[in-house]
């Protein structure tokens, strides 16, 4: 156990005491000087010093003077006691004094070096309880920096843990999503592979029947075509001979006659022109490419342009049949001809009028299609 330090006022009590006691001890022996001092000499009156100056003066004033000398010696006896007492009191008093002030100033320097030595005792234990207060503080602040070090410890070992769970967690939770992207991968794959399946299935369906209503379509318009081959041909044939035998009557009508020439030449010219048109088809019809949207019923007139050695400048679009691809498809073939030889046939004046720019219309049948 720890012994417990004394105060301040308890370590100056037995100095203070010490002091005191050799003050009063002081005070004793100089009254016991005073006591014992010895009586001094009676000290000669002024009046005798007088007289010792006029010993030369007569001897009537020698002797009145000595009288009063007498005289006076008697009075100042008693005086001079009580002179002496004054004095001894006045020193006694001044001593008493002098020992008062000098007592008081030791205990004024003994307060003032007691008060300092408390001072600096007080000092030292405030220092010393400052020295204590700081070592606690900073015993204090250690221990709390000890604290928050080992709380911020404790937060990152939390913060640590919580990462790792949610690392684990977010690793969790991608490798299910990966594993339901890939299941459901595989069943959009599978899905996708039926359904490719199923559409190549429906599509070798639909190629068939295509193939076969082609085919079909194909052996109908060749049956068509052979029967329009021929009509025409006979229409043709039919035709011809009622223009020769339209012909050899105008010929016998108007043999002379202008009009008829030029009427015979209108007829010959109509003749040329119908067997240009007539071939202008099948030379389209040779290079014409069936586009996949073309079906009977349609109709295309195309604005043919042609050069007097026949030619083709420009091929265009006039009424256009609802089907841009069997409208550029009519176009491309006629451009594809490039060249109407059979047209140098015509003369200069049938040519400007039918065939520098001729209209044509152009449907799938027409195209021998």
């Amino acid at each position: 156990m720890r012994e417990r330090e004394p105060s301040p006022s308890e370590k100056l009590f037995w100095p203070v005491v010490w002091a005191l006691g050799l003050h009063l001890l002081l005070f004793a022996f100089l009254f016991v000087s005073f006591a014992r001092t010895p009586e001094l000499p009676p000290t000669r009156p002024i009046i005798q010093a007088t007289l010792y100056k006029l010993e030369s003066q007569s001897q009537a004033s020698t002797q009145t003077n000595q009288k009063i000398a007498g005289e006076a010696k008697k009075t100042a006896a008693p005086q001079h006691e009580a002179e002496q007492l004054e004095q001894k009191k006045i020193e006694q008093e001044k001593i008493a004094a002098a020992a008062a002030r000098a007592a008081q100033t030791k205990q004024a320097e003994a307060a003032k070096a007691e008060a300092a030595k408390k001072a600096e005792a007080e000092r030292k234990v405030a220092e010393q309880q400052a020295a204590q207060v700081k070592k606690q503080e900073q015993a204090a602040r250690d221990a709390a920096e000890k604290q928050k070090q080992a709380l911020l410890a404790k937060q990152k070992a939390e913060e640590a843990a919580q990462q790792k769970a949610a690392a684990q967690a977010a690793k969790k939770k991608a490798e299910e999503e990966a594993k339901k992207k890939a299941a459901e991968e595989a069943k959009k794959k599978a899905a996708a592979e039926e359904a490719k399946k199923k559409a190549a299935a429906e599509a070798a369906k639909k190629k068939a029947a295509e193939e076969a209503k082609k085919q079909a379509q194909a052996e109908q318009k060749k049956r068509a075509a052979a029967e329009a081959e021929k009509q025409r041909k006979a229409q043709e044939a039919s035709r011809k001979a009622a223009e020769a035998k339209k012909a050899s009557a105008l010929a016998e009508l108007l043999a002379d006659d202008t009009q008829y020439q030029q009427t015979a030449a209108d007829t010959r010219g109509a003749q040329v022109a119908g067997n240009l048109d007539d071939l202008i088809v099948r030379l389209v019809s040779a290079q014409w490419i069936r586009p996949p949207s073309a079906r009977n019923g349609m109709a295309v007139t195309v604005l043919i342009e042609m050069l007097p050695d026949g030619t083709i400048t420009n091929a265009s679009v006039t009424r256009s049949s609802g089907d841009s691809a069997f409208d550029a498809s009519a176009v491309a073939a006629v451009r594809k001809v490039g060249r109407v030889r059979e047209v140098q046939q015509l003369d200069r004046a049938t040519f400007d009028r039918l065939y520098r720019k001729r209209s044509a219309v152009f449907k799938p049948e027409d195209l021998g299609l």
